[in-house]
């Protein structure tokens, strides 16, 4: 892909170089650039930036003032300039030139041949594009941009002009194809890194369906046991169902807010907490409920057993704690060191005399309380110096949401 084409011309030797010019820093500081562009290529993310990086890069490498970035459009057959220096503002991503075998750019990406051109204006084997008529260009040197990566793929010409005398020679279009090699690789990474990016975010609005209609379905299941509780005969049976009904709507509300959330897969703990509150008193009757969260993004694996355990000790402390009367409940969530500390207490009666919570009791609601704690790897204590009773949940924080990850 790297045979030069020099139409009508001589192959230019050192004696054509201009005595003003030391040979040796000249190639030295080519070298020296080509180091500088590859370092760039491979740290920065940004496609633009690439390629304006490398045309400065190239220009002063070459001693010219003009150089360019083209994008083969295959819809017009044309050659777009992406990125450049020495033109006027306008244009960039706005001039085009013919990609047919006409002109020089069009030759070297047709056929994959380096193409230097000392005089354009009696080259006979070429039209001088407008572009180059316009700043009186006399000299071009064009070479393939071929992607990186598996088979052929080509994006385009990286071209180098100027309107002095003088010679574009072989060492010149090596200079140029190491730099096209560069940005061929640079190229493939970014669009790579594209359409892997846009694979993320088809994942992420297919999950963020599925936790929508995930709340859907509970959100019918809840409806339809609190229908079965307001039929339900026995007082029993319709406190088993109405109980039912508020641990599948925490669960609903959870994912309501998955599939609303910024990072896929976490809640924001504080709104989370100010809806499940809502929610919550809406079953308390005359209690009332102080709910408090640390702003804090908790991922759903978290969030479920946590709105779960919330639920319970909530629900215990409005059928136990002000057995005659109303009181006040408090829920508070903080984040200390990386862990998770959740708080649920009342001022009421207390626990009965000789509970121990590390022994396995009879209830539903603490088999639930129990095994939350257990999947969320944390720890669960009593407060005993104070009246009423108090929660201690001690949760670690086991993931935080990637940055990088589609919002």
């Amino acid at each position: 892909m790297h045979e030069v084409l020099e139409a009508g011309l001589e192959r230019a030797d050192t004696s054509s170089v201009p005595l003003s010019r030391d040979e040796l820093r000249y190639r030295l500081r080519q070298q020296s650039l080509l180091g500088e562009f590859g370092s760039i290529a491979m740290q920065t993310r940004d496609l633009r930036k690439i390629l304006q990086r490398a045309t400065e890069l190239c220009a002063a490498g070459l001693q010219a003032p003009f150089a360019k970035v083209l994008e083969y459009e295959s819809d017009d057959n044309r050659l777009m300039v992406r990125a450049g220096v020495g033109w006027v503002p306008g244009t960039i991503d706005a001039v085009s030139l013919a990609a047919d075998i006409g002109s020089p750019a069009g030759y070297a990406y047709q056929t994959g041949e380096s193409v230097i051109s000392n005089h354009l204006e009696a080259d006979t084997r070429f039209r001088t594009p407008k572009l180059l008529a316009d700043y009186r260009i006399r000299r071009a040197i064009n070479v393939l941009i071929e992607k990186g990566g598996e088979g052929k793929a080509f994006f385009g010409v990286l071209e180098v002009d100027s309107a002095d005398p003088g010679q574009f020679d072989q060492d010149d279009a090596n200079f140029l194809a190491g730099f096209a090699g560069l940005l061929g690789v640079a190229i493939e990474r970014q669009q790579a890194d594209a359409r892997f990016q846009e694979a993320l975010k088809h994942q992420a609005l297919l999950t963020r369906e599925m936790s929508h209609r995930v709340k859907n379905s509970l959100t019918s299941v809840v409806g339809l046991l609190r229908v079965q509780a307001r039929s339900a005969l026995s007082q029993d049976v319709k406190n088993a169902l109405q109980d039912a009904s508020l641990r599948v709507s925490t669960i609903a509300e959870v994912h309501d807010h998955l599939w609303r959330s910024s990072h896929v897969g976490y809640v924001e703990l504080a709104d989370f907490m100010t809806e499940l509150c809502k929610k919550l008193r809406g079953n308390t009757g005359r209690h009332t409920l102080h709910c408090h969260s640390d702003p804090m993004l908790l991922s759903a694996d978290h969030a479920i057993p946590l709105g779960l355990l919330i639920n319970e000790l909530v629900t215990n402390a409005v059928k136990y704690a002000y057995q005659d009367g109303s009181g006040e409940i408090e829920v508070s969530a903080r984040e200390v060191d990386g862990h998770l500390h959740v708080e649920v207490s009342d001022h009421g009666v207390g626990l009965p005399e000789g509970f121990d919570i590390d022994r396995p009791r009879a209830s539903l609601g603490f088999k639930v309380v129990t095994g939350m704690v257990r999947q969320l790897q944390g720890h669960l204590t009593l407060a005993k110096d104070r009246k009423g009773t108090h929660f201690l949940l001690d949760l670690p924080i086991l993931s935080r949401p990637d940055e990088s990850s589609p919002a």
